[in-house]
């Protein structure tokens, strides 16, 4: 890891512009990585253009806003991915455009795209791997800012679910101890991240009363653009909602259907079965307990249900 970190680093002393990117319906670790990289690089070298790029996501403004940028600032800049296992999430397809392509991800690695690529896939989350960057980085000049710890710690917490996944281990907590004493406010960041909205909150209760459970242990809720429309809910917003079911008795997997306007995206989840070999046969993948994917018509839910299904019971 020391010897990619440092690759890293020595290829971005190189150039004068580095833009950083993620992935489409961002999280808080794809803010807080992106970001975090991005406060840490401006203050290691504060002569270098640094930009951040991709839609804007409503709900996580209180992290970040990002950068606008024209296409010729891309000429003979350094691109850096961050937090995006496949090339077709990558948010702005303008990363193509650069001199040179950098992927930090945490994500099992089947679409190998880049210059130079750093994945852990034993890592919680790409933030817990930029602050193992400056980590390592800090006796070859990087510098890490209040902002930056604020942002990297946000997508530690995210991606852990507060700690309480099972990819959090001891490193993240030393982590994130180190994190909190650089003097940013854990606590306004947990209320912008965990506030409900009356009508998400009332959403989150249709959730709980309709969800359907089988014999074997798999879960799904349907929610489709009437149900969105009826709660006033964004398709982004009914897809955070997929962890209500975690810590239902009885569940082993779980997947919730969102229909947006050009798809019915598929979020997965699971208690012990590996599942991200089902996100893959639909068009997605992920980590082997928390996947996504995408289908097209409502006729394939029953063909999602049916491997889950089959993953499940081979595990009982």
């Amino acid at each position: 890891m020391e010897r990619k970190v440092l690759e890293i680093i020595e290829t971005i002393k190189q150039f004068e512009t580095i833009i950083i990117h993620r992935h489409v319906r961002p999280d808080p670790d794809a803010y807080g990585s992106q970001g975090g990289l991005a406060e840490i690089l401006k203050a290691s070298f504060p002569d270098k253009n640094v930009y951040t790029v991709g839609k804007d996501e409503e709900s996580l403004l209180f992290l970040r806003k990002m950068d606008v940028i024209p296409d010729e600032t891309y000429e003979n800049a350094l691109v850096i991915v961050c937090d995006t296992a496949n090339q077709e999430r990558i948010c702005d397809e303008r990363y193509r455009l650069g001199k040179k392509l950098i992927k930090i991800d945490h994500h099992p690695n089947e679409d190998p795209y880049g210059d130079i690529l750093w994945v852990d896939t034993s890592a919680s989350s790409v933030s817990e791997m930029i602050y193992e960057f400056y980590l390592i980085g800090k006796e070859h000049g990087l510098v890490l800012t209040k902002e930056a710890a604020r942002l990297i710690y946000a997508g530690i917490v995210g991606d852990t679910g507060r700690f309480l996944f099972p990819s959090t281990n001891p490193k993240t907590f030393k982590y994130a101890s180190e994190l909190i004493e650089y003097g940013f406010s854990f606590v306004d960041l947990y209320e912008n991240m965990y506030r409900t909205k009356l009508n998400i909150a009332h959403l989150s209760g249709y959730v709980l009363q309709n969800f359907k459970l089988s014999p074997s242990g798999v879960a799904h809720m349907v929610l489709s653009k009437s149900i969105l429309q009826q709660y006033g809910a964004s398709a982004s917003e009914a897809s955070q909602l997929v962890s209500i079911l975690g810590n239902i008795e009885g569940i082993k997997a779980w997947v919730f259907f969102v229909e947006e306007d050009d798809q019915i995206r598929v979020r997965l989840r699971s208690k012990g079965p590996v599942i991200n070999e089902v996100a893959k046969k639909y068009r997605g993948g992920g980590h082997p307990l928390a996947a996504g994917a995408s289908i097209y018509s409502w006729d394939e839910v029953e063909q999602v249900l049916a491997d889950l299904e089959a993953v499940c019971k081979a595990e009982q």
